[in-house]
């Protein structure tokens, strides 16, 4: 039982870390954080007004907030450079790939 204590524990904590991390982006470069955060303007805009405390009452939920935002194996392997033949040759044609596959997964959420 101890260990399920430790994992919510291990998630609200990662929740903290997210949510002071995505606000500093927003804060930094609104449009950048909408891309690569995967964000509407709306939860921008919630996220940019939440104080320290709200941030805090927000983190300690025992559930994830944020979350890979592709689970295709092709882009796994393009972003891990799964064989070794790829890792020598194409390191950055493969992550340049992998942008533009994941820039398109971006437009459809936003729209």
């Amino acid at each position: 039982m101890t260990e399920l204590f430790d994992i919510d524990a291990e998630i609200k904590d990662a929740n903290l870390s997210y949510l002071m991390l995505t606000q500093h982006i927003i804060r930094k470069d609104k449009e950048k954080a909408m891309y690569r955060l995967g964000l509407s303007e709306d939860s921008v805009v919630l996220i940019d007004c939440l104080s320290s405390a709200q941030i805090r009452k927000i983190a300690n939920i025992p559930t994830l907030l944020c979350q890979f935002r592709f689970n295709e194996d092709h882009i796994w392997k393009l972003l891990s450079n799964h064989s070794l033949a790829s890792r020598e040759i194409n390191d950055e044609a493969n992550c340049l790939h992998a942008a533009i596959l994941l820039s398109g997964k971006i437009d459809q959420m936003i729209n």
